[in-house]
């Protein structure tokens, strides 16, 4: 919790998804225009950025470190840049909140300034790891002190970081582009391997602002002391928050919804791939691109579902939508297997036990694994859930409604602002019977 009142929904059975939606912008991307614009030279004009708590977070962190930045306002923001070694000391420690993304980059990119920086968050995010981060970081040079890898990080500045070639452990996004980060201010050029692909924006973005980066397969490499150029960014549709109206037209009979100018980037559309494996009417229309990111209206029409063995190429395609994915196999015919997914046990919250528990609760026969799930598609009954402070749990929850046979009440779901602010606003008027109060 970021210190918010504790709050709770309340979800009426039954109700149908229908209209057009256009969700907030795109996380990963509001987060990236913000980094990226501080360090430019020039000025950068973003549209689109999500003004929820995580994004937030990270355009706070640059103020603190002597970058103006002027809004945000409808979305509207505008980041005057300070160059690589621009940056100031902050006068303070640096408070991430729920933000896994803010305080993974931002590590990297403090690793190679010439000031100490420490770096902290709330109870949810102190609980996640770090290591995978540190260890690499370590290895460029970098000296960063933390609670065994875990939150408060003292990063120390004035190091000089040297370039490496690594091969990831694990498909993380997030570590891929502190790396990135890192290898900016290093001497040399950086090499990362991905074992699995995961969301590009980080080289898209740099290369939109002629930063030298090359990608080469599951091959990433990126030139130590380059230069970044400001650049206007339009932030599309987040694809995560557009996840849950997808599964809630596509679980609910008579549904027929639309979400609008959403991000198709090919590393994000595993849910559009699993959800269409599972016979789901999905159509993509208006496809355009914008500042070198794919874009579409996503029409979702009710059609009936099939459990699925879920392929695990797939997986880091759709990383941060299963709950919303359990869901739609909580209502499919048969079996849905889940596999090759340990990530889940490290993010807000551990998403298989969480999801698994709230599910069983509902009546539903799903049996958690250590890398994935197994879930028996039923007949969802009513009952009281924790979110366990997880946003995208209690929104994946709140979907659930649609479907259940009775009331559902989730616990702790004052998180979700942290990614999709108005959330409620925009189910309910897209046909949730959905309430939001304290408790």
């Amino acid at each position: 919790m970021s210190g918010q009142q504790q709050k709770q929904y309340i979800v009426q059975p039954g109700g149908k998804l229908t209209g057009e939606c256009r969700v907030p912008g795109d996380k990963s991307i509001s987060h990236r225009s913000i980094i990226l614009g501080a360090i430019a030279e020039g000025t950068t004009n973003i549209t689109g950025f999500l003004e929820g708590e995580d994004a937030l977070a990270t355009l706070a962190a640059f103020r603190k470190m002597g970058v103006e930045i002027e809004g945000p306002e409808q979305g509207r923001v505008t980041v005057h840049g300070v160059g690589m070694n621009g940056l100031t000391l902050p006068e303070d420690a640096i408070d991430l909140g729920n933000s896994g993304t803010s305080i993974r980059l931002l590590c990297g990119l403090l690793a190679g300034q010439k000031f100490n920086t420490v770096l902290k968050g709330d109870n949810s995010l102190a609980k996640r790891p770090m290591g995978r981060v540190i260890d690499p970081l370590a290895k460029m040079g970098a000296v960063i002190g933390s609670n065994e890898g875990k939150l408060p990080l003292h990063v120390q500045g004035g190091n000089n970081l040297y370039a490496i070639s690594y091969e990831l452990p694990m498909a993380s996004a997030q570590v891929k582009s502190c790396l990135l980060l890192a290898g900016m201010y290093a001497k040399g050029k950086t090499t990362i391997v991905e074992p699995a692909p995961t969301r590009d924006h980080s080289e898209r973005m740099l290369a939109g602002m002629s930063y030298p980066i090359e990608v080469e397969g599951n091959k990433i490499t990126i030139e130590g002391e380059g230069k970044l150029m400001a650049t206007d960014i339009d932030v599309p549709a987040d694809i995560s928050s557009a996840t849950f109206f997808m599964v809630g037209a596509a679980i609910a009979p008579g549904s027929d919804m639309t979400l609008c100018h959403v991000g198709v980037n090919s590393t994000r559309i595993g849910v559009i791939n699993i959800l269409k494996m599972m016979g789901a009417d999905i159509t993509l229309s208006n496809e355009t691109v914008t500042g070198g990111e794919p874009v579409a209206d996503i029409q979702v029409r009710y059609a009936p579902l099939k459990g699925i063995n879920i392929p695990v190429d797939q997986v880091p395609l759709a990383i941060d939508e299963f709950p919303a994915l359990f869901i739609a196999a909580a209502c499919a015919e048969g079996q849905t297997i889940l596999t090759g997914a340990k990530e889940l046990r490290v993010k807000e919250s551990d998403r298989i036990q969480a999801m698994a528990a709230g599910l069983v609760i509902l009546g539903i026969d799903a049996q958690a694994t250590d890398d994935g799930m197994i879930i028996e598609g039923g007949i969802m009954g009513s009952g009281e859930v924790d979110s366990l402070g997880d946003h995208r749990i209690a929104m994946a929850f709140a979907i659930a409604g649609l479907q259940a046979g009775g009331t559902i009440v989730i616990k702790d779901s004052a998180n979700v602002t942290t990614s999709f602010p108005k959330f409620v606003e925009l189910a309910t008027a897209a046909g949730l019977v959905l309430d939001e109060i304290d408790g």
